[in-house]
């Protein structure tokens, strides 16, 4: 089959066109080898353009992402440091009042950095979850551990029934537990309870944990996942939820919302899909 040599120097300028970023239609309707051989240089074109807006996308996630943290850890560093240059000539009762704060701001640092730094973990796939059969009850003491004081400042109680096996990771669970736990608490009134129930049915098991407090709305409820944005206290960063959906979702499990319970608080359930 003879080939127009007018049609391979169009084909190569073409090429260099994609070269260059620009976007051509390669596809050819009519029979032989070399509409073939168009139609797949059409293909390789588009999958080039695909994985060009895709790390272009990535990059923009990325440098949103640092502007983000940038700001969270600006934010505590920033009050620290005026703290720090105001102790030394404060009167001791303001001396005491400023460690404090300092110590504080120090703790919710370290949270932030960890935080981050697992949840980069799971963006970038190198989390290897294990699949071990732990009962709820299980999950549910350890997720309490961290937030014993937590609780007792607040004067909370935790009432927790039922059973159910989950296969999970255990640590990594414990985290995603911990942190619903955290946001239940924040957002239920001091001497309020917060009641953890677990259960199984045929598709999944699951740990429900319901707050005392006046629920979440609609609104509020599309964008208690988004980084840096759902947080309900002004004292949170709005990482904490995501982080526990991410690593929900990293092995096979989700978290469903009901912002307004039968006892008017909003419950989060962590769901095991068998």
């Amino acid at each position: 089959m003879l080939i127009d040599k007018r049609e391979i120097v169009k084909l190569s300028a073409d090429i260099r066109r994609v070269i260059d970023g620009q976007d051509v239609d390669f596809r050819d309707n009519r029979e032989g080898v070399f509409s073939i051989l168009k139609n797949d240089v059409h293909t390789l074109a588009s999958l080039k353009s695909e994985q060009v807006d895709a790390l272009k996308r990535d990059k923009d996630a990325l440098k949103d992402a640092i502007a983000n943290i940038s700001h969270q850890l600006k934010t505590p560093y920033t009050s620290m440091m005026i703290m720090a240059d105001l102790l030394e000539n404060a009167p001791p009762d303001k001396q005491a009042e400023f460690i404090a704060n300092i110590r504080t701001g120090l703790a919710r640092t370290e949270w932030l950095v960890s935080a981050l730094l697992k949840m980069a973990r799971l963006d970038a796939g190198v989390v290897e979850f294990s699949r071990n059969r732990i009962q709820a009850d299980t999950l549910v003491g350890l997720a309490l551990e961290p937030l014993q004081i937590l609780l007792d400042v607040k004067n909370q109680t935790v009432t927790a029934s039922g059973t159910a096996e989950c296969i999970c990771d255990k640590q990594w669970t414990v985290e995603a537990l911990t942190n619903v736990l955290k946001n239940a608490s924040e957002h239920a009134p001091e001497g309020g309870e917060i009641r953890v129930k677990s259960g199984e049915n045929p598709i999944c098991a699951w740990i429900g944990v319901t707050d005392s407090g006046a629920g979440i709305s609609n609104a509020e409820i599309a964008k208690l996942f988004k980084r840096f944005e759902g947080s309900r206290s002004g004292a949170g960063y709005g990482i904490g939820l995501p982080l526990a959906r991410a690593i929900m979702r990293g092995q096979n499990g989700d978290i469903q919302i009901d912002g307004k319970s039968a006892t008017g608080g909003a419950t989060f359930t962590l769901k095991f899909y068998k």
